[in-house]
């Protein structure tokens, strides 16, 4: 795997390294060691996976406070998605900063974000589905969230009006 460190302080593109051969290619996707030796965190402890019937779709933004926070792996399956995180963390140096990526089945590249972070995505295609692994569980009492098209984190999204949950659609807006 290739770590690259992103202008977010402790959030990485992780991509594979395939090793190829008439059949096709073998690669890994997860190694605790590998990420250990990073300084991520590299404690899973729950698997998920978001289909999406339709282009358009929003999912997001979405975090879980502590003691809850959790660190994410993600990583498009079928599809593509637009990939956005956003740094909550106040002793950060790149707080409230926001970076997006194309995730797509055919790239197969993964976005680290450690604790701290919202997430969200808005799907390329239709049938997209993605793949997140998770270092804590979910925690219906620390989820959290904040609303997609808040204009004080600016986030441009390739979207004008998203297919949203109710839920995510009534996100307040973020308040430092």
């Amino acid at each position: 795997m290739r770590f690259t460190e992103t202008a977010l302080a402790g959030a990485y593109v992780v991509e594979l390294e395939p090793v190829r051969d008439e059949r096709g290619f073998f690669a890994r996707s997860w190694c605790r060691e590998e990420f250990r030796a990073r300084g991520l965190n590299p404690e899973l402890v729950q698997c998920n996976v978001s289909f999406n019937q339709r282009r358009g779709t929003l999912r997001g933004m979405h975090f879980q406070a502590a003691p809850a926070a959790e660190a994410k792996l993600v990583r498009c399956a079928r599809g593509a998605i637009y990939d956005v995180l956003v740094d909550l963390r106040p002793e950060s140096s790149t707080y409230t900063r926001w970076l997006a990526f194309e995730l797509t089945a055919d790239n197969y590249r993964a976005v680290y974000l450690p604790e701290g972070f919202a997430h969200g995505f808005v799907t390329l295609e239709d049938s997209s589905e993605v793949f997140y692994q998770m270092s804590e569980f979910y925690a219906p009492d620390a989820a959290r969230g904040i609303r997609w098209n808040d204009p004080q984190l600016g986030i441009e999204w390739p979207v004008r009006n998203p297919i949203l949950s109710p839920r995510d659609a009534s996100y307040p807006d973020f308040r430092p």
